[in-house]
């Protein structure tokens, strides 16, 4: 996987703000304090149909008074090593600065591709600061942006996804690729070594075991797809060394890899705050999910308990509920088998594809019963509904106002498709385009 983009550069140059920019989230804090970021960000970024996750770093730096100065130098590196396409990003107004040489000269020993970005360029009249920067020798081609309202960044997205290396084919082509995903220690390595009948995944009771991710072919019982054990995701502030965090970029990769998630649960402790972070990057990855529930042998049960916690668990996953959840135990071996067919029926379900004709006779009677509210004392009409080609279940209506459809008439339909289709697991994507 190469559609990973690093965004590095020296402290309080604006890489948080154009994460945020990226993404279309304000995830990363901004603040003109440098060093404000420590903990690594990454997100999922779209532009042109095209798919990548972001990274945001730590200031590079050296010989200041931050005690996270060394563990930052060494985690920019880290994700400089992994990434496809990394973004060096500078500061316009400042000009370039003896810490700007440092990182240039690093950035063109990697080898990697990269785009020169000029930050704090607010306005067409200031693209003349740019000029200096190609003293830094990084190729012939840099953009001024304006991270912060957006100038210039519709250029830099058009030439980024141009440089995106093509994605690589999985070695087994046409395999389907499962990934075991979740927190430290829930029994990610010991479901695999359950299911291979043998100690291939080094298991341990130490949080953190596993540190990066290990493909499997699977081939028995009927089955046949590559499973990947995936280090532990914690909570990005408590990612203590280098070493974790190269750990936690694998497992990000592993998981825009894959086609279908399997998010294992301690079932002692439910879906925690870290759980549902990893839930909704998944989705935003339009992974297919199906969450495994584990050490359900630990738990006092009687006949509701079952039901109440998949009620709990709708909760917390809601608005996106509509997803298969197994009750497993790795050590009575309970329901193992079953958590792969729901694995495998998402995969299959993932790659559903449903006639033109069938759409305009079940979905558009729905869509024209209840249309979209009158905005602006204006009706939405829509006339015709087609599937996309697509990796995911994807669909176009078309109408004669897209602009006045809001989310929760989205939601809506998607619901409604979700009573038609058996879509359970599986993210799908609708877009209202003008007819």
């Amino acid at each position: 996987m190469k559609d990973l983009v690093t965004i590095i550069g020296r402290p309080n140059v604006g890489k948080s703000t154009l994460f945020n920019r990226l993404t279309e989230t304000r995830d990363a804090i901004t603040d003109s304090t440098a060093g404000t970021t420590r903990d690594r960000k990454y997100g999922q970024a779209e532009w042109g149909g095209r798919t990548f996750t972001v990274i945001d770093t730590g200031g590079y730096a050296t010989g200041t008074d931050d005690v996270f100065e060394g563990v930052i130098r060494e985690q920019v590196e880290i994700s400089m090593e992994e990434a496809g396409l990394i973004l060096f990003l500078v500061d316009g107004q400042t000009g370039i600065t003896d810490l700007d040489q440092g990182i240039a000269q690093m950035v063109r020993r990697s080898g990697k591709p990269v785009m020169l970005v000029v930050n704090k360029v607010d306005t067409g009249r200031l693209e003349y600061t740019t000029a200096e920067f190609y003293g830094l020798g990084i190729g012939e081609n840099l953009y001024g942006i304006s991270a912060n309202n957006g100038y210039g960044t519709g250029d830099l997205l058009d030439a980024l996804i141009a440089l995106l290396p093509v994605k690589e084919e999985p070695p087994e082509l046409g395999l389907p690729r499962l990934a075991v995903v979740g927190r430290p220690n829930v029994g990610k390595s010991t479901l695999i070594n359950t299911l291979l009948g043998e100690e291939r995944n080094i298991v341990t009771d130490i949080a953190g075991t596993t540190r990066d991710s290990v493909h499997t072919r699977f081939n028995a019982f009927g089955f046949d797809f590559e499973i990947v054990d995936t280090a532990g995701m914690r909570k990005r502030k408590n990612v203590e060394d280098s070493l974790e965090f190269y750990s936690m970029v694998r497992t990000i990769k592993a998981i825009d890899q894959s086609d279908v998630c399997l998010l294992l649960l301690d079932a002692t402790q439910g879906m925690e705050k870290q759980d549902q972070h990893i839930f909704w990057h998944v989705l935003d990855s339009y992974r297919g999910v199906v969450v495994v529930v584990n050490k359900w042998d630990l738990v006092e049960k009687n006949e509701r308990t079952m039901n109440a916690y998949r009620a709990e668990l709708e909760e917390k996953m809601a608005p996106f509920s509509d997803v298969p959840v197994v009750f497993t135990s790795n050590l009575t071996k309970q329901r193992v088998f079953k958590s792969l067919e729901a694995a495998l029926h998402v995969y299959h379900q993932r790659k559903l594809k449903v006639s033109t004709s069938q759409l305009n006779e079940l979905v558009l009677p729905i869509v024209k019963d209840q249309p979209p509210p009158i905005y602006k004392g204006k009706s939405v009409s829509i006339k015709y509904i087609t599937q996309l080609p697509s990796q995911v279940p994807t669909f176009a209506f078309y109408c004669n106002l897209p602009q006045y459809i809001k989310e929760p008439y989205k939601r809506f339909v998607e619901n409604r498709m979700r009573e038609l289709y058996d879509f359970s697991g599986v993210p799908i994507r609708l877009f209202f385009r003008k007819k």
